[in-house]
């Protein structure tokens, strides 16, 4: 191993060898405790120090690093205190987690860090999020994230780089590549003579280096972060490395041929920078024994300093409230009382563009939605008024892009990411799901996106533009949804979405864009999420729904003047108005709930329960609900409308009045 100084001087290589001997000792340590039975598991990071200490190293304190598994390094290296690390790793109640998750699965502000999720690969677009926030507030730094050789394979590893290439972000993309992901080997991972040339494809710069190799490391990440801040632009680095241990220590090793460990042990990065320091005379024995020493006595007092600490208290109520970044959602009142007939997408536009001059720091991003501004042309004019900065073309990647929404948020930016159909997101469903609606809940962090979905049927454009898929999210912990059927609130709920710091899911309903208009404010104001809407009032039963639904009701409800009911406008689905729902059921004893989505596990199942639940005593009747096909969705004009729930109103509306 060939180790070059270059203009480092006896200090930093010495600090180079500390934070390398650290780890090493750490992990020495958990491994006892993990035959002793005091901890439960362990993923050793093992001969790959070098990979993490240098890279963390060569980085400003500053700036952020997202690392993985194996990346102790990473944390020991920011000065993070062990008691801290093992506390969280302990699910005690002063780990970063408050016991909510394990391992580096959490992330720390004080120290820049955002650690992954168990999905491998989301952290990629965070990065990609991150970075751009710093090029836009013309910061010039760089920012950091590990994947493993394995993780390439990941389609959001694809569209991380790729994104970060088109877009000419600051990352560095750091491949650990150790042979193995659990026990498959490189050979049936990829094809590709080195993972390196991939770099090629996305029109980035690629290098390969020995990530055994402290030194090459440190200069390799020093010099290309010092380059892309004055010339911002992402690179693939591929550290090629090896897995001393299993992938977590109860896996074993025996997939392993013992020549491979053999041939590495041989590349042992602490051993081998060891060997060169005391070669050089920068280091000695006995220094090397006295740091032993002094780093053991930290690390059993930190550890057992841990094993004291307390196990988090249950309270239902901090759960349950964790799980939301606290904010005032009261809503804005408007300062001027002149209104403009507008069309419910000309309202939506209408918010966006307020949206985005109160909020300097807010970022819209989707696919077509600069120049030819947007499929439906909601975003028409907005790069002339507010540039390409922060109106931005994306690729067709949608997975990478609501990462990238999360990483802007981490970064102190607000984003609003489009999907151009609301069916396009399961292909953004894990970051959604999984990284924007769990952020706050297990480190605390907002997640200050939205996510705007165009949505519905009624246009004859079949099963892959018209699906209702609302209830993917009501169900999701985390998440807040809303759903207008009129344009003034469109507008109002749309702004209210944009404040709150927590992600919302904002659906929009197509068929509606040019097919109603009322007036409405032109001054800014915004509605409180949560609150239901009394569109009109009855005695003889009572009618709750929401988007599209809602204008079906009404067009009934004239059609039959005879009959005499309350309609309820939800207006938001997550969290919905319970006390409108409670009220109205003592009102009028008789409930149908209408929506668009299919009858079996629609939103109007969860509210049926609830009243049942709660509100028995007031019912004349049962809780009816009118809903589409458990189908899905035709594009053929008479199968469309036989599809949807307003074709079988009338029949429910009979039953329920005459039970």
């Amino acid at each position: 191993m060939n180790f070059d100084c270059k203009n480092l001087d006896s200090n930093i290589l010495l600090k180079l060898y500390q934070h390398l001997l650290k780890p090493r000792m750490i992990e020495e340590k958990m491994l006892i405790l993990l035959r002793q039975g005091r901890i439960g598991k362990w993923f050793s990071g093992i001969g790959q120090e070098a990979i993490a200490v240098g890279t963390t190293l060569a980085m400003h304190e500053d700036e952020y690093i997202l690392p993985m598994h194996r990346n102790l390094g990473v944390f020991t290296s920011r000065e993070i205190p062990l008691a801290k690390l093992m506390a969280q790793w302990q699910g005690k109640a002063e780990g970063f987690t408050k016991g909510r998750d394990r391992s580096f699965h959490f992330g720390t502000q004080d120290y820049k860090i955002i650690g992954m999720i168990s999905h491998l690969g989301p952290q990629l677009a965070l990065a990609d999020g991150i970075a751009l926030a710093d090029l836009l507030n013309n910061k010039q730094k760089a920012t950091l994230v590990f994947t493993g050789e394995g993780a390439t394979s990941e389609g959001d590893f694809h569209e991380a780089l790729n994104l970060a290439a088109v877009w000419d972000l600051p990352v560095i993309f750091i491949i650990e590549n150790n042979g193995y992901g659990l026990s498959t080997p490189t050979n049936e991972q990829y094809r590709c003579k080195q993972l390196v040339d991939r770099a090629l494809g996305y029109g980035m710069e690629g290098r390969r280096i020995d990530g055994n190799n402290i030194l090459e490391v440190y200069h390799t990440i020093k010099e290309l972060a010092e380059d892309i801040r004055q010339k911002p632009r992402p690179v693939l680095i591929e550290c090629m490395t090896f897995r001393m241990r299993g992938h977590e220590e109860a896996s074993g090793t025996k997939y392993v041929p013992q020549e491979l460990f053999d041939e590495w042990e041989k590349k042992d990065p602490l051993k081998n920078y060891g060997e060169f320091l005391l070669k050089e005379g920068i280091l000695t024995e006995e220094h090397i024994n006295e740091l032993r020493q002094s780093f053991k006595e930290e690390i059993d007092s930190e550890v057992e300093k841990a094993f004291l600490m307390d196990e988090p208290a249950v309270n239902t109520s901090e759960e349950l409230s964790d799980m939301y970044f606290k904010s005032d959602t009261s809503g804005i009142l408007p300062q001027s009382p002149a209104k403009t007939e507008k069309r419910y997408l000309d309202a939506i536009s209408d918010g966006l563009r307020q949206g985005m001059q109160k909020f300097p720091d807010l970022v819209i991003m989707g696919q077509d939605i600069a120049e030819y501004g947007g499929a439906f042309k909601i975003t028409q004019g907005f790069v002339e008024e507010f540039g390409k900065g922060r109106v931005r073309n994306t690729p067709i990647c949608e997975s990478a892009v609501v990462g990238a929404a999360l990483g802007l948020s981490i970064n102190g930016k607000k984003a609003i990411m489009e999907m151009q159909f609301s069916d396009f997101v399961s292909c953004g469903f894990n970051q959604i799901v999984n990284n924007l609606a769990k952020t706050h809940y297990r480190w605390g962090e907002k997640a200050d996106v939205v996510v705007r979905m165009p949505t519905g049927a009624g246009t004859g454009a079949g099963p892959f533009h018209s699906q209702s898929n609302e209830a993917w999210f009501t169900k999701t912990p985390g998440l807040k949804v809303v759903y207008p059927a009129f344009p003034s609130d469109a507008k109002g709920l749309l702004l209210a979405a944009i404040e709150d710091p927590n992600p919302v899911m904002y659906f929009e309903h197509k068929y509606l864009y040019r097919g109603i208009s009322e007036p409405i404010f032109d001054d800014y104001y915004s509605i409180e999420i949560g609150k239901a809407r009394l569109v009109r009032q009855g005695e003889q039963f009572s009618i709750i729904s929401y988007g599209l639904g809602v204008h079906w009701a009404l067009e009934y409800l004239d059609a039959h003047p005879e009959l005499s009911a309350d309609l309820i406008d939800l207006r938001s689905l997550q969290p919905w108005d319970k006390d409108a729902v409670k009220a109205t059921v003592q009102k009028t004893g008789r409930v149908l709930i209408l929506h668009e989505d299919t009858l079996t596990n629609g939103l109007g199942g969860e509210i049926s329960a609830w009243i049942a639940e709660h509100c028995f005593e007031h019912l004349d009747a049962p809780v009816m609900r009118c809903a589409s096909l458990d189908t899905a969705i035709p594009m053929n004009k008479a199968l469309e409308d036989n599809f949807l729930a307003k074709a079988r109103l009338g029949e429910v509306v009979e039953k329920l009045v005459g039970y």
